[in-house]
């Protein structure tokens, strides 16, 4: 089963996570549609936009990736989805992105989960230096010499 993937975000951001996908997996350019929501385009234009982008898919099931919940993209993205060939997923990032075109192929369920996961745990925050070269407090009663 091969999943299409459609990107729905405020101009240019979807347009950037979709070159970005393509940088790493060529092959995934047909599983991988987007529309960029413009800031002066009517709603009402945009959803008829977005709707015929993602006809343009022609796939069985959609993951619908967007970028903020409660924003124009997610409210346009909402009434795209059925719930049953389609879900949606607020909060895009590039790991989540990099897992679901991963594992594509799998069932939309569990195509949802890999997205939920990617997306959380490409998030973290990254040390400057490792724990041993950072000063130690003078008051620090536990040193450690933390080894790699």
């Amino acid at each position: 089963m091969n999943n299409g993937i459609f990107i729905i975000a405020h101009a240019p951001l979807a347009s950037a996570l979709r070159q970005c996908v393509l940088h790493v997996f060529q092959d995934a350019a047909a599983a991988l549609t987007v529309f960029d929501v413009q800031p002066n385009m009517p709603t009402e234009e945009s959803l008829v936009s977005a709707r015929l982008a993602m006809a343009m898919l022609s796939r069985p099931q959609t993951l619908v990736l967007t970028d903020m919940f409660g924003a124009t993209p997610c409210n346009i993205a909402q009434k795209l989805v059925d719930g049953v060939n389609s879900r949606l997923i607020a909060g895009v990032n590039l790991p989540m992105l990099m897992r679901v075109v991963t594992y594509r192929n799998e069932p939309l369920d569990a195509l949802v989960a890999r997205a939920l996961a990617g997306g959380t745990q490409g998030v973290m925050q990254v040390a400057v230096t490792a724990p041993q070269n950072q000063p130690r407090k003078s008051n620090d009663q536990n040193h450690h010499d933390y080894q790699q």
